[in-house]
Formats: C-alpha cells, sequence, structure tokens
C-alpha cells in the first residue's frame, strides 16, 4: 500500500523534480497545480502529508493553509511549506497560517525526502524501502 502525498505546486520543473524523488522513495503523489484544487482533492483522498507551495496563483499558499486546516479531517495530516520565501518572518508566517513545517527552496535533491519525512513522525519506513 502506497502511502500518498498532495503536492500543492504550481510551477512544473518543482513538481517534476519533488514528484520524481518522492516516488523513487515508495510515496505516491498527487500533484495540484492551484491551491483551490488542493484543497479540493485534500478532502477527497486525505493525504499523510501535503506539501503546499506559497506563491500560488489566485489564493496563496497561506490562504490554503487556513482553508486546509479548517477541515476537520486533516487535523492530523501535517502541511509543510517548500517555497522561496526565506526572508525573517516567513517561516513563522507559513506556521501562523497552519503549516507545521517548512522546506526552502531551491530544495537540495540529497536531503529533500529526509527533510520531508521529519514531518511524518515516525511512519518513515515502507516494505522494501528505507524512506
Amino acid at each position: 500500500m502506497k502511502r500518498t502525498v498532495l503536492v500543492i505546486e504550481d510551477n512544473e520543473q518543482n513538481l517534476y523534480l519533488v514528484t520524481f524523488m518522492l516516488e523513487k522513495s515508495g510515496y505516491e503523489v498527487v500533484p495540484a497545480r492551484d491551491g483551490q484544487e488542493g484543497i479540493e482533492l485534500a478532502g477527497r483522498i486525505t493525504p499523510i502529508l501535503i506539501l503546499l507551495d506559497i506563491q500560488l496563483p489566485g489564493m496563496d499558499g497561506y490562504q490554503v493553509a487556513r482553508a486546509l486546516r479548517s477541515n476537520p479531517a486533516l487535523d492530523q495530516v501535517p502541511i509543510v511549506a517548500v517555497t522561496s520565501y526565506a526572508m525573517v518572518g516567513d517561516r513563522e508566517r507559513a506556521l501562523a497560517a497552519g503549516c507545521s513545517g517548512y522546506i526552502e527552496k531551491p530544495i537540495n535533491p540529497e536531503t529533500f525526502v529526509a527533510d520531508v519525512e521529519r514531518h511524518l513522525g515516525g511512519e518513515t519506513r515502507q516494505e522494501g524501502n528505507t524512506l
């Protein structure tokens, strides 16, 4: 059984890279290219983790995080901001909006999966893979 990660990202290159790395590590990735699509998908699939870009078309990632947190079915799902916003206060703003973690872009392909898994708690092993 694959564990599903919802990736809300509008940049095709970033989405491809994140998807490639996660799938290589045994995760199923469901992409959403804007916040509204991400909110709708999250309610339907109940992922184990949501990776959320902050700079999205339409509604920004902060608005998306608040909307996701308003859904009781997603209370325990970690939301990790994956963003190029790296100024003083950006991490705090993401956390205040409901994100449970923060990963800066550009992502480091050598550490990305481990960075993501830190937000999953103890569920980091799947049969056949060291995650």
